[in-house]
């Protein structure tokens, strides 16, 4: 752990050096003021430090302060050495046991990687695992994890914490959990209550996430806002995306932000890759819709890898076989998904799709296959059959 960590911080230095810190030095109009920063008005913002106050005037400002793990009000929590993310992934030690409050990205990334680093892993769900995707992803993970040994405790009220002589008690449905750590895993929170939005007429959702539309403005038109403190999924190339857009349109040009097809990946093993509308989504959309799941033993590549756990999942519209979306549990299922998201985003039809040449051996081939099964039996083509 000692030298993954030290790798890790060592790459995590040098590109906030090379990509950020330096890159904004280069610009001679850019100033960069380190303190704590709230508004005054719609138009200005003060900004303390230990050298003073500053009051800056804007005619357009960027709000792009983050997020921050969100910690749950359950007895006994507070002032116990609890993990966050951050924790975890600086430690020097693996615990022999490492309970997990959470169920969705951060805390099935984690599980399984702690698990694999010689932990024994209790994770606990307040619902299912991974209950915000489709439900085949957290049945199918859940059978990984089972595999692995990791402990899943699903539809798991936590009633209290407690920490004494180095060991957590976590009260909980089923039964008591006894851990060495216990990692907080439970989403994020947004940075924005110190800023004082209210003032420059800035509204929040019951979260405390800026309300923006696709232009990445925020009611106060003067105003925009991009990343993890908006109520936009918490990705960092969603936050990347949404800070161009803000810049174009802050700078009198047009740009909107389109997450209908916006694809995603959870960095298991293996890997959980989403595009586009669930089937849930598109049907609470009032569309009606058609899907196809291909297992990976249908898959050449997952063949020949000898790892058939997964499977590719696709949805269209039932009246013009337009792809809705797309979700896939595969090795490399982050490579493919891609692929469905450019063919979301153009309309294309799932037919169209299923004529396309996919190389062979590859896991993308999948997609095409899982397209196919709307109008055969795939599992009687040949293995590079077109």
């Amino acid at each position: 752990m000692g030298t993954t960590r030290s790798q890790q911080q060592a790459l995590v230095d040098r590109l906030r050096s090379a990509k950020y810190e330096e890159l904004l030095a280069s610009f001679p109009n850019v100033r960069v003021l380190r303190g704590r920063a709230r508004f005054v008005d719609g138009s200005h913002i003060e900004c303390v430090s230990e050298g003073g106050r500053d009051l800056i005037g804007f005619d357009r400002a960027l709000i792009a302060t983050g997020a921050r793990p969100a910690i749950p009000d359950i007895p006994g929590l507070s002032g116990t050495p609890y993990w966050t993310s951050t924790d975890a992934l600086m430690t020097p030690d693996i615990p022999p046991r490492l309970a997990i409050l959470g169920a969705s990205t951060v805390a099935v990334e984690l599980a399984q990687a702690f698990s694999r680093l010689g932990s024994q892993v209790t994770i606990l769900a307040r619902s299912r695992l991974l209950s915000h995707e489709d439900p085949m992803i957290g049945r199918a993970m859940a059978e990984v994890f089972a595999a692995e040994g990791i402990q899943i405790r699903e539809h798991a009220a936590v009633h209290s914490i407690a920490f004494s002589r180095n060991q957590f008690t976590v009260a909980a449905g089923a039964g008591p959990v006894f851990c060495d750590k216990l990692l907080v895993a439970t989403g994020r929170t947004p940075n924005t209550a110190e800023l004082r939005l209210d003032s420059a007429g800035v509204r929040v959702n019951g979260n405390g996430a800026i309300v923006v539309d696709d232009h990445m403005a925020t009611t106060n038109l003067a105003i925009y806002a991009a990343g993890d403190c908006t109520a936009l999924p918490q990705h960092v190339y969603i936050a990347a995306a949404g800070g161009n857009r803000a810049a174009i349109n802050m700078t009198g040009g047009v740009a909107t932000l389109d997450l209908s097809a916006m694809p995603a990946v959870i960095f298991t093993d293996p890997q959980i890759a989403t595009a586009g509308q669930s089937e849930a989504q598109a049907r609470a959309a009032g569309q009606k819709v058609a899907t196809r799941v291909l297992a990976l033993d249908q898959v050449p590549r997952a063949l020949v890898h000898f790892d058939t756990r997964g499977f590719i999942k696709v949805v269209v519209d039932e009246d013009s076989g337009v792809l809705l979306g797309a979700q896939a549990v595969a090795a490399e299922a982050g490579e493919l998904i891609q692929t469905a998201a450019l063919a979301i985003s153009i309309g294309m039809q799932v037919k169209v799709l299923a004529d396309r040449l996919f190389p062979y051996l590859t896991m993308v081939e999948g997609l095409k296959l899982t397209a196919q099964s709307f109008t055969r039996d795939v599992s009687k083509l040949s293995c590079c059959s077109g």
